[in-house]
């Protein structure tokens, strides 16, 4: 069975959900933790919404992102062409519990003729080929690059101007020609002024399948990654100050979306599978802290890293693997729990937080087809801003 596209997903989760009442979630997934509610009076309630209304106000001709597509390579004769495009980026919806929360300027990859996406789309190419990726800088003033990890290229298609001294100015093109020689995984981004570039949200997944490669049942690519949403406001045109080595992340997505938007089926990554279905996602970290990535009720064999395959006879069954910086992770599993909803985050907890609000934050769920009529489930989407007819 091939991977289940987001437009496949949104139908079958949006055929099943009703308008729902909002509760809070259980564990990871709902009761929120217990505090006391501090009284809001008028002037509280003015301040939040100049706040609001002044974040809106940065930047407001910028388009919002979408989420990140799977482009087919080898569908397109192994060419591409990718843009630098700068946006707006929600991290939590507007209708969502703790939303919206966004990034009032990202720098947003856009392959071919699709939507901008941070993370970039997903490019997907068999073993053995060869690409062509033509990164044109016409939509954005900073020079840039594309650096893709692990895979075969002259020096000059390295995309690392420190070493090459060649970088993409605005206005200029380069096609970078790659080998797809290392099955599995990959990263790529951005690497002129990285510690800039890479925060802004240039980054993305390149993954090469290997010659015969047997796809599971269900095959999912989530994308880790911390903030720190003063570079963003800077980037805007808000007086904030920002230094990179002072950096303090406060806000860690999934594919570019804080919980509980992670679970939305439509702009989020919820896993969904069915009883007895063999399930393989794929973990990279494009951020700057590790994320050690657990999965309630299931417990995985890791069968990739980096690219490389793990050997079978060096397999084994866990629940948790700690993803550092630029690592990449294959793990599989089978969906042999009780069929429901388990959540799979990261277990740094402060990582599961939308500011002071937990959960939040670095949280997906594993969320079995059998459950979608449930009150639960509906209860879930309503945090998530998912209502019928969306």
């Amino acid at each position: 069975m091939t991977v289940r596209s987001i437009d496949d997903r949104r139908r079958t989760v949006l055929k099943l959900t009703g308008a729902a009442g909002a509760t809070l979630l259980a564990g990871c997934l709902g009761a929120g933790e217990e505090t006391e509610p501090e009284p809001e009076g008028e002037d509280d309630d003015a301040t939040r919404d100049d706040e609001e209304d002044e974040e809106r106000e940065l930047n407001p001709d910028l388009s919002y992102t979408a989420p990140p597509e799977i482009v087919d390579l080898n569908a397109q004769g192994g060419e591409t062409v990718l843009r630098a495009v700068p946006a707006r980026h929600t991290l939590v919806g507007e209708e969502a519990s703790t939303g919206p929360i966004e990034l009032p300027e990202v720098w947003a990859w856009q392959a071919d003729d699709g939507e901008p996406s941070v993370p970039g789309p997903i490019y997907r190419v068999g073993e053995g080929s060869e690409v062509e990726l033509t990164f044109s800088n016409t939509e954005h003033r900073t020079p840039h690059t594309v650096h893709v990890h692990a895979v075969g290229k002259e020096w000059m298609d390295d995309g690392a101007p420190t070493t090459t001294g060649y970088q993409v100015g605005g206005g200029e093109e380069h096609t970078y020609r790659l080998a797809a020689d290392v099955p599995g995984t990959h990263f790529y981004h951005c690497h002129f002024d990285t510690s800039t570039h890479l925060d802004m949200g240039m980054y993305g997944i390149f993954r090469v399948d290997p010659e015969g490669y047997e796809p599971p049942d269900r095959e999912y690519f989530l994308t880790l990654r911390d903030w720190d949403d003063r570079l963003h406001r800077r980037v805007a045109g808000e007086d904030v100050e920002f230094s990179q080595r002072e950096r303090n992340s406060n806000r860690y997505t999934i594919n570019g979306r804080c919980a509980p938007y992670t679970l939305h089926p439509e702009e989020g990554s919820p896993l969904l599978v069915e009883s007895g279905e063999r399930v393989r996602v794929h973990l990279v970290n494009a951020g700057y802290e590790a994320h050690p990535f657990h999965t309630h009720g299931h417990r995985f064999r890791v069968i990739e890293k980096d690219g490389s395959p793990i050997p079978e006879e060096a397999q084994y069954e866990e629940d948790v693997v700690n993803v550092a910086p630029a690592e990449r992770y294959t793990i599989e599993f089978e969906a042999d729990s009780d069929p429901g909803l388990y959540p799979a985050h990261c277990h740094k907890v402060n990582h599961v937080m939308n500011g002071e609000t937990y959960p939040g934050g670095m949280l997906t769920a594993i969320v079995y087809e059998e459950v979608l009529e449930t009150g639960e489930f509906e209860d879930v989407m309503a945090l998530a801003g998912a209502h019928h007819g969306d």
